[in-house]
């Protein structure tokens, strides 16, 4: 999972950072709203972390500016604003939930598993695919009952192509998931995880659409 995080407190947005890193997710880390909307022009993320009082433009000018856009980008506001009418602004801004410091970071990133699976449709907390089953919130992939142990990227991939069953994505759109901006990116980084995984989950479990990317197909 890719994350846009913009908040511009630079020991909280540290912490936040480090925390979501620790939880396996791709951060890209703005301590202002310009160069944040810049990115999301040409940068692709699941979810939106944003403060409200940044320095250059507010934070709900920004939210303003994507949903007009046409963004549905899922976004969590965490902010010290706590009043009930900035709350009301906030979500009418276009936001899907709202968090007031100071906050749990558990609670954020279960938040943020939430909204994720209210876009994908999903009720269960649980990604089950025949006999492989994910647990987003234990990090804890298992085939037939038994843990498998995959790295950070392999468990990003796998993510990221069962909460896309069906559909082929490139190359280009799974390297957007699985590093930041600020990673180095091998030729063929992705092809060498799906390599891995095929050894860890089976051979057919990832099937290559040649010349436009991968997927997994749904169960039939």
């Amino acid at each position: 999972m890719r994350i846009i995080l913009i908040e511009d407190d630079v020991l909280l947005g540290q912490g936040i950072d480090t925390g979501f890193k620790q939880q396996d997710y791709i951060v890209d880390w703005f301590q202002q709203g310009r160069p944040a909307l810049a990115s999301l022009q040409y940068e692709s993320y699941d979810v939106m972390v944003l403060d409200l009082g940044l320095p250059d433009i507010s934070g709900l000018e920004l939210l303003e500016s994507i949903r007009k856009q046409g963004s549905l980008l899922p976004v969590l506001i965490l902010t010290a604003l706590d009043g009930v009418e900035d709350r009301i602004a906030g979500l009418d801004a276009g936001a899907d939930d709202y968090l007031v410091k100071p906050f749990d970071l558990d609670e954020v990133c279960a938040r943020i598993r939430a909204l994720i699976r209210r876009v994908g449709g999903r009720a269960d907390p649980l990604i089950e695919h025949q006999a492989i089953i994910i647990n987003p919130a234990a990090h804890t992939v298992s085939k037939q009952g038994e843990m498998v142990d995959l790295s950070r990227r392999e468990y990003g991939l796998l993510l990221e192509l069962l909460e896309n069953t069906g559909r082929v994505l490139s190359r280009t759109q799974l390297e957007d998931g699985l590093y930041s901006m600020d990673d180095d990116v091998g030729s063929n980084a992705v092809e060498v995880h799906i390599h891995h995984l095929r050894k860890k989950l089976g051979n057919g479990l990832i099937r290559t659409v040649r010349g436009v990317g991968y997927t997994i197909d749904k169960p039939t």
